[in-house]
């Protein structure tokens, strides 16, 4: 009797407390994964780090914007932040084994730092919506800077969930620099679809969008490395004569490329020197759009990484090109 009258306390207390049953913490290797974090403020006036993610930004409750994860550490965090669901919108191939390890699904929907087209825009409103019926949704690129922030407030508009206004202020937190204005577009321009729209739009989301190919990849680096020659006559700045060429932007894309191209499986089986080169030329080309996005105005530091960028490519090409 004593014993029964005991449980029913607990009932009582637990209930008076709001207790509720904290995300799961899926078993990886036989252990859990860490305790539940606390997760960022829709309202937080600056991104929040854990291990393995970073500049992580809540764009709405179960919504959250951020750097690719890290390795283990990475997926830990996410997972122990009850996240059900993966959105990669970066150009690299996600990490799907370890994501699956934690109980993480994942979903690669690659976009640019110009922004994204309608079809993509529905597509990313549809993945978050049916996503968010499983539980919290985490959306990322590189940085967890510019093309996360870009997708998850434009998604959350498409849904109604939020303003451009609202969605826009966000994506500042972020950090989304003001040199991707078409990933602002995309966002203050979006609007709401209906039901039918967004059922109207295939579910079948692959987990890794692969490049199509060795050789539309190399075109498309040569092109965003004319671009950026382009950009530098100009005095990096945007050519007069070619008005779609975003400095920032198409560093970033080059960036994008080489690390895309790093982690195809048939260059896997390439000589160490080459992945060597191929990582070097990447964080080049990462660095000219540290540089870009930072504001920096020396055109002289600029044209050196550029410089750089390219000696790297034809040394890569002396020794590998066909």
């Amino acid at each position: 009797m004593k014993s029964s009258v005991l449980v029913l306390a607990i009932v009582v207390i637990c209930l008076g407390a709001g207790c509720r049953e904290a995300p799961r913490a899926p078993a990886v290797g036989g252990q859990s994964s860490p305790a539940t974090r606390t997760l960022p403020s829709t309202s937080a006036a600056a991104p929040v780090d854990y291990p393995g993610i970073h500049n992580v930004v809540a764009y709405r409750e179960g919504v959250y914007s951020g750097g690719a994860p890290e390795g283990e550490r990475g997926f830990e965090s996410i997972a122990a932040m009850g996240v059900m669901t993966v959105i990669s919108v970066d150009g690299a191939e996600p990490e799907i084994a370890l994501a699956k390890a934690h109980g993480l699904r994942y979903i690669h929907l690659p976009i640019g730092y110009n922004g994204f087209d309608e079809s993509r825009r529905r597509e990313l409103a549809r993945a978050l919506r049916d996503s968010l019926n499983e539980g919290p949704v985490y959306i990322h690129c590189h940085h967890g800077k510019h093309r996360s922030a870009g997708a998850a407030g434009a998604a959350l508009v498409s849904l109604g969930e939020a303003t451009s206004e609202e969605m826009v202020a966000r994506m500042r937190v972020s950090g989304t620099s003001p040199s991707y204005a078409g990933l602002y577009r995309c966002t203050s321009t979006a609007t709401v679809l209906s039901i039918a729209e967004l059922d109207a739009v295939p579910a079948d989301f692959p987990e890794i969008a692969r490049p199509t190919g060795l050789v539309k990849s190399m075109v498309e680096i040569d092109e965003a490395t004319e671009h950026l020659k382009a950009i530098e006559k100009a005095g990096w700045t945007v050519p007069p004569d070619h008005p779609d060429l975003v400095p920032a932007a198409e560093a970033g894309r080059l960036a994008d490329l080489l690390r895309l191209l790093g982690g195809e499986e048939r260059l896997r089986s390439k000589p160490p020197e080459f992945a060597r080169l191929m990582r070097r030329n990447a964080s080049e080309a990462q660095t000219l759009e540290d540089l870009l996005t930072a504001g920096a105005g020396d055109a002289s530091r600029l044209s050196a990484q550029y410089k750089a960028v390219v000696a790297s490519c034809a040394e890569c090409h002396s020794a590998f090109r066909d």
